[in-house]
Parts: C-alpha cells; sequence; structure tokens
C-alpha cells in the first residue's frame, strides 16, 4: 500500500495497489472491494493496446496504464492498522463509493477523514453520492 495522507485522531489514508492488497481488505472489512478490484484491473488489462515493437517489450507500458485507467481504491486505518473505512474512486466519470466495515455507513465515524481525503484528491466526497446503501 501506499501513503496517501493523514487525518485527525491518528487515522491514515492509505491507497490500495496490488490484488493481495484487496485480497487483504476484503477480508478485514468484511466487503467486496477484491472483486470490484479484480473487475476494474480485468477491465484496464483489456483496454491495454500496447506499442508496436519486440514481443518482449509490449508489456512495459502496462504498469502505467493500470494506473490511468483503474478506479483508485484507499483504505482508512487506525494507529494499530485496524481497517476503518475503504473508497474506490473512479478515474472518470462514474460515482465514488466509500463503505465502512461490513458495508456499514463509515460516514458516522469518519466522516472528517473521508473530507481530508476529498480534499486530498480535489473532489468531493458527500454522503449522499458515495455511500451506495443510503440513497
Amino acid at each position: 500500500m501506499d501513503y496517501v495522507c493523514d487525518v485527525p485522531g491518528g487515522k491514515t489514508w492509505f491507497r490500495i495497489d496490488t490484488e493481495a492488497e484487496a485480497i487483504r481488505e476484503s477480508a478485514l472489512m468484511g466487503h467486496a472491494v477484491e472483486k470490484h478490484f479484480r473487475q476494474a484491473m480485468a477491465r484496464a488489462e483489456a483496454s491495454y493496446v500496447p506499442p508496436s515493437g519486440p514481443f518482449i517489450e509490449q508489456q512495459i507500458g502496462l504498469k502505467a496504464h493500470l494506473r490511468r485507467t483503474m478506479p483508485r481504491f484507499f483504505t482508512l486505518r487506525d494507529p494499530e492498522g485496524n481497517g476503518l473505512a475503504t473508497a474506490m474512486v473512479p478515474s472518470g466519470a462514474g460515482c465514488p463509493i466509500i463503505v465502512g466495515v461490513g458495508n456499514r455507513d463509515p460516514y458516522v465515524e469518519h466522516a472528517e477523514a473521508i473530507r481530508v481525503l476529498a480534499a486530498h484528491l480535489g473532489i468531493p466526497l458527500e454522503r449522499s453520492r458515495c455511500y451506495p446503501y443510503g440513497r
């Protein structure tokens, strides 16, 4: 995971970068981020058009392509490393999704942390738009 930003109260946002991290997040948080990560990766990989040239060099740009086209996945952790919330933010158009442990509403306890992530990313992350079970 990559560090993203700190939040008051000792909490920290990290970016989930690998399938293994997504698997761990799903197990820790009791939700389906692993499934969404895998689906997003499969779509991004399918959309990759390698440059012409030697076969051995065709996958060189894949990692950068995945980073550009996949949604960004984030996890909010407390100082002990416990999972508190998970966010999936599309790379382009689309609605971000933010859930807590077991798909519960993360805004109840972590609204300030979500505001910090929104400010860091420069996008709105309001509950009415991002929490799928509160609509």
